[in-house]
């Protein structure tokens, strides 16, 4: 397929979206299976850009299944007002790989697992590469194929019945019309 993909090191477990209110709250877009322990108060997250971080979250709430943050920057400053939480809006925060802990459900993958593995179809005949994973409700694979051109698959088991990241692909049986799109 090409050239092997850079090992991958940290993983992102959030985004932080628009500011929540006028007190300094930030709303996050989840990435994380765990997001009570990820996001307890007290926990310093890395960021990506480097520079809007570390964040130390003081503290956690959820409003109609938004998850809330107040933060803290890396001297202390406390982002207290919807225009200093404004600042971090779209900033990632990311985890070591090696911090992450192993997953009990033997179907469930990280984002970093996926990334670089061959799609294929059943027969083995082959789709592209995974080149990334979108969280847009339903999980989404987005496929290079062949040709160049994107493919988005949606990361379902009867869509996707065989993940082997060991042997480094997957198996696609796309619904019709799939893989024309």
């Amino acid at each position: 397929m090409g050239a092997t993909p850079e090992p991958i090191d940290t993983v992102v477990v959030g985004r932080i979206g628009r500011p929540h209110g006028v007190r300094g709250l930030a709303t996050v877009e989840v990435r994380t299976d765990d997001p009570d322990l990820r996001f307890a108060p007290g926990e310093v997250l890395t960021t990506e850009p480097a520079e809007r971080g570390p964040l130390t979250v003081l503290d956690k709430r959820w409003h109609s299944g938004t998850l809330l943050l107040q933060l803290a920057g890396p001297d202390g400053r406390v982002f207290g007002d919807r225009e200093s939480v404004d600042t971090l809006r779209n900033t990632l925060l990311i985890v070591p790989v090696a911090e992450l802990p192993e997953l009990e459900d033997p179907d469930s993958f990280y984002d970093h697992q996926l990334v670089g593995l061959r799609a294929q179809l059943s027969d083995g005949t082959p789709l592209g590469e995974v080149t990334t994973v979108r969280h847009e409700g339903t999980e989404l694979l987005v496929v290079r194929r062949l040709d160049g051109r994107e493919l988005l698959i949606p990361f379902v088991s009867a869509i996707v019945p065989a993940v082997d990241v060991a042997a480094g692909h997957l198996v696609v049986d796309p619904p019709e019309g799939l893989l024309e799109l």
